[in-house]
């Protein structure tokens, strides 16, 4: 089974957030995918969390040496297309990616994102529910 994780949920893993065991558990066995942008992501999700305090940067080291050591598979995604989902849906970018990835791949979705779980349902693509 393939599976599109998002960045909310790679960042809930790396830093043992509540949802890191249900989130493991329910992609033992899969093959992950997301797309190649997932890569800048969590680096600018560090960068936020450093301007709030709520990271520092000895964490976020460590946190990346665990990131390397996660099989996701890395994809690109069409600008064009990405460009009207995220018209479609009104979202990001970044969001629309994954919206993409999931619908090229014909693979649910793993976010805790709430907006991108509302667009993914309005647009047929199949979640990987997490109990928040």
């Amino acid at each position: 089974m393939k599976v599109v994780v998002d960045t909310s949920a790679v960042i809930a893993v790396l830093l043992g957030e509540s949802h890191r065991e249900q989130i493991i558990r329910k992609t033992e066995g899969a093959d992950l995918i997301s797309p190649d942008t997932l890569h800048w992501e969590v680096g600018n999700a560090f960068s936020a969390m450093f301007k709030r305090d709520r990271l520092d940067v000895e964490t976020a080291e460590e946190a990346l040496r665990r990131y390397d050591e996660i099989p996701i598979q890395r994809v690109q995604v069409p600008l064009p297309g990405a460009v009207r989902v995220a018209d479609q849906y009104d979202l990001y970018a970044y969001d629309a990616y994954m919206l993409v990835a999931a619908r090229h791949h014909q693979a649910p979705l793993l976010t805790l994102d709430g907006g991108l779980k509302e667009a993914a349902r309005s647009s047929g693509i199949d979640l990987v529910e997490v109990e928040t």
